[in-house]
Formats: structure tokens, sequence, C-alpha cells
């Protein structure tokens, strides 16, 4: 009966050989994802719209739907919505972008480019993870228009009320 353990040593020496040998195995670093054209590729969505995003290094250009996002986006809110991954993951003017987004008004159109921007910077350099992550521009906003139930007037008013 030597596989007994009989001190708190004991204990420890041999959880500790079990411990370090889980770790070895969950720690994986993640790989960066690109295409042949060293760009990374993702899907952004907000409300009803969708955004394909690409991104690569450059100058830091913004390109929607073939124009500049000066352009597309005239409203300043609209375009440093656009730029708060580059500004939180602290590589502003590092990566070119190129966007199509379809569906929706510009604010949601704004927030999908916004989510898949987040998305392909943390495929094209997965040390920016962490910190887009925090910020919480990896997850979609689930957010989205409630629909009108029938005998209301809108999703949840009531038509004015009548006694007599």
């Amino acid at each position: 009966m030597s596989d007994q353990i009989n001190s708190l040593a004991d204990l420890q020496s041999a959880v500790g050989i079990v411990a370090d040998a889980v770790v070895a195995e969950t720690v994986a670093p993640r790989e960066p994802v690109r295409d042949a054209l060293g760009r990374a590729y993702a899907t952004g969505k907000r409300k009803d719209a969708v955004a394909r995003v690409w991104i690569k290094p450059g100058s830091g250009k913004v390109v929607v739907n073939g124009k500049d996002m000066s352009v597309y986006f005239a409203r300043p809110v609209l375009q440093m919505i656009l730029r708060q991954p580059f500004d939180v993951a602290g590589v502003g003017g590092e990566f070119d972008v190129m966007a199509t987004v379809k569906g929706g008004g510009l604010s949601g159109q704004a927030g999908a480019v916004k989510h898949g921007i987040s998305k392909a910077l943390q495929l094209y350099e997965p040390s920016l993870r962490g910190a887009l992550k925090a910020a919480g521009f990896l997850t979609r906003d689930a957010r989205v228009v409630e629909r009108k139930k029938y005998g209301k007037a809108k999703a949840r008013k009531s038509f004015q009320f009548s006694k007599r």
C-alpha cells in the first residue's frame, strides 16, 4: 500500500502533477486567420444590417460600399463608432478596412461595421482579443425593434380607453 497519501505534502505533490498536465493541455495560443492576400474577414451584424468586413495592414483608410467612410457615414458620431475598435485595441491608423453593408439604417450599419471590424481584428491579431472582448465589441448587440401585437396601436401602446 505505497500509493496512500499520508501527509499534506504528499497530497500537494500528487495534485500538482495532475494540475500541471491539465494546464499544459488547455493553453493553446490562437492562430491568426488570414486569406491568401493577407486579409482577415469577418461578418458583423446590428439590428437589420449585415456588414462584410476585410482588414489588412495599411494607412487607416476605411471604405464602405465603395465610398470613403466620411462620405458614407457623414455624421461624426457614426465615424466615431467605426474608430472605436482601433482605439480600444491601440492600433489606430495601422489597418485598411474594406466593408460592404446591407440592410437597416445608417446607425445599424455603423454598428454592424464596428462589430465586423472588431471580429476581423481579433482574427488577424489574436492578442487583441482581450481588449476587444473587455470593451464588449465582440458581442452582437441583440436589441431589435419589438413587433406589433394584435389589439394594440403599436408594440405596446393601447388604443384610447372609452368607458361608454
